[in-house]
Order: structure tokens, then sequence, then C-alpha cells
């Protein structure tokens, strides 16, 4: 009888910062039930990783082929996935993995485990994105209609992107035959969406293997940024670490908060802006000691900070960019805890960062999502559920 513990599990993610930290987060819980877990990403986490005892692994097949069209969405993921899943089938091979967990857009490793037959796990750094038949198409930033006319909006709107999905859908066939798998494509055994409760939709298809397990966060570093001196309201801002994020932003913040009778604490990942006033502070700090401190943040919209920062009881002025930020900055503002700005201006930013502060709602509604986030499924107990129902 298969015994909880002692399980090697191959946890494969890319190297950007918003599905690797979550995977290192992941792999973190493996090993404290006792598992054996080996990360599969960029070389640029090895170090933080083995550092928290976890194997590492490198992702190859992640650089572009020449042929590859990084423009077509379906194939960067469902092709490149074939092509990820030979490259590291030798590896994933050689550790004899009894599971395998593959970030949602790194499906390579689910295509590899199933190569190998062994079972597998998609994480969802982020709420569930797949399609609904209740819901306007994901990154719309719509709220679900109501009514006739709602309804109606909806149901033209997923029309609208019917032709897209089922385009993606063929890609991922195509992609499977090539690596020798059938085209029909079972899909994993389980779900994990790792978000808050606030940041989810309700619906009525939510899938029957997917659990909403809570934010997996993970702090790159032990290092504590000291903060300005005074007790002005700290704002923290945090740019994208997303290709696809808005640029500028430390700066542009900088420039409309002087003078506001704030402090300004900016966590960034690369360099930091020069020439700091006395009232701002810059560099690599551990974001959640930060947010003991914070009264409003500034950020990109990406689900890490954002996540971070409402289960901190910390509300946010979103200043989304690509990707799927637009979605989640509306479902914050929706949800209370936000004000959306776009696009980046000083004015804007002035006045959104007053707004927060002026308001206790977007700090209640803050924390009424951090009360809300107990209500989730453990991960680690999801995964080996899943080996408990292959070996029963």
């Amino acid at each position: 009888m298969w015994q909880a513990g002692r399980v090697r599990v191959a946890v494969v993610a890319g190297p950007d910062p918003g599905h690797a930290f979550p995977a290192i987060a992941l792999c973190s819980r493996f090993l404290a039930a006792g598992d054996e877990p080996v990360l599969f990403t960029g070389p640029r986490w090895f170090d933080i990783a083995m550092a928290a005892g976890i194997g590492v692994r490198r992702l190859r097949g992640l650089a572009p082929r020449v042929d590859d069209d990084d423009g077509d969405a379906g194939q960067r993921i469902h092709e490149r996935a074939a092509h990820i899943s030979s490259e590291i089938l030798p590896d994933l091979g050689a550790m004899l993995p009894e599971l395998v967990v593959s970030d949602v857009l790194t499906a390579g490793g689910g295509m590899a485990a199933e190569r190998l037959k062994v079972p597998w796990v998609e994480l969802s750094p982020h709420p569930l994105y797949q399609p609904s038949k209740a819901l306007p198409p994901i990154g719309s930033g719509l709220a679900p209609g109501e009514g006739m006319r709602g309804r109606a909006r909806d149901a033209v709107l997923r029309t609208m992107t019917a032709r897209n999905i089922r385009q993606g859908e063929e890609q991922r066939t195509r992609a499977r035959v090539s690596v020798g798998l059938p085209p029909q494509d079972p899909g994993p055994a389980a779900r994990l969406i790792a978000t808050l409760p606030a940041l989810e939709v309700l619906r009525p298809d939510w899938p029957e293997n997917a659990h909403l397990v809570g934010p997996l966060l993970w702090e790159p570093t032990h290092h504590i940024l000291d903060l300005p001196a005074g007790d002005e309201p700290l704002v923290m801002v945090a740019p994208s670490t997303a290709h696809t994020g808005v640029t500028g932003m430390a700066e542009t913040v900088l420039e409309a908060l002087d003078g506001t009778g704030v402090r300004v604490a900016i966590s960034m990942l690369d360099t930091p802006p020069a020439n700091l006033p006395p009232w701002a502070t810059a560099g690599l700090g551990r974001q959640d000691e930060i947010l003991r401190h914070a009264a409003v943040v500034v950020g990109g919209g990406g689900h890490g900070l954002l996540a971070k920062s409402l289960l901190a009881g910390v509300p946010v002025v979103t200043v989304p960019g690509g990707g799927d930020q637009w979605e989640l900055a509306n479902r914050a503002v929706r949800q209370g805890s936000s004000v959306l700005v776009r696009p980046l201006t000083a004015e804007s930013v002035r006045s959104a960062v007053r707004q927060v502060l002026d308001s206790p709602s977007f700090t209640a509604a803050a924390r009424k999502a951090a009360a809300d986030a107990g209500v989730v499924s453990d991960p680690v107990r999801v995964c080996h559920e899943v080996l408990e129902g292959v070996r029963a």
C-alpha cells in the first residue's frame, strides 16, 4: 500500500518568475511533506532552489527554434511543448518520477509524463483560465453578463473567440501526434488552481478535477530592504517581472508621489533607479516584509504580487500590461480592493494612490480577501490522492 511521503515528483515550469516562483513554492511544500521534488526550470533559479534543498534540472528546449513563431500563441504553447517533451525526456526518465507536475504554460512536462506513462498534474499559478459556457472570454476583463442582454453579449464574444480555441486544439493535436502520442488529449489527472477565492469566478462548468489550492508564493531573497525613515504612509512599488509588463513604472511612480507626503519602497529583481530621494528606497528585498508596513501597493497586476498583497490585507493600484494582467486587474477592481490605472501617467498614479489612502473601503476589501483565503485544498494532499487513485 502506497504511503504518503517519499514520492519522487518532478515539477516542470518555465523561468519566468510568475511561473518559476510558484513551482519552487510547491517544491518546498513537497519537501515539508517528506517527498523528493526535482525542479525542471531555467538555470537562473538553480541557486535559490538548491539553497532550499530542492533538486534541480535544466528545462531544455526553451530557446526558440528558427521556424518558431512566438507571435502565434498556439504554436508557442503546443508545438514548443512537443519539442520540450522530447528534450527533457532523458533527464525526466532518469529520475524515475512517480508523479509529474507541469505548469500550465509549460505543457511539455505533461506530454513528457504521458510519454513515460507517469501520472501528471497541471499547475495553474493563477485563476482557472479555461473557457466556460457561462463566462465572457478570459482576458476580456469583463464581469459575467447579467440578464438576457448580458448573457447574449457573452455568447457573441464566445463565438468570436471560438475559432481561435479550435485552432489551438488542432495545433495541440498535431503536436501530440508529432511525438507519438494519441491525438486525443486525456488531460491531467488533477489541476491545481493556485489563487485566492476572491480572484476566482463562479462557473457552472468547473472541472471536477480542478482544486483551488490558494496562492503558491515564494520569496527569492532573505534580504530585508531598509525602509525610508518616518511615519508617513508607505507605498510599495513592484514593477512587473513579465516581459509584457508596463515599462518605466518605478520612475513614473516616483515622479507621481513627489511631494505627496508618502514614503516609497520599490521592490524589484532588476537594477533599481539611481539618485533616489530621501523618502524612497529601492532594491531586492522580501516583499512579505515590506507588505507588513505598506498602506498601498502599486504594481502591474501579475498574479503573484496581487495575491501576495491581498493576503497581507493591502489594497493595490494596478497598472496592467499584457498577458493576463488586464483580466486580473479587473477582477481585483470588482472585488473592491484595487484601482485600475491605464495608461500609466504620473497624474493617474497620484490620483489613484490618493483615492486608496483616503477611502478605507479598499483596505477592508483586501482584508476580506485575506480572511477568505483559508477555504482551499492542500496541493500536496491533492497530488498524493492522485497517486493513491493510480495505485489503488
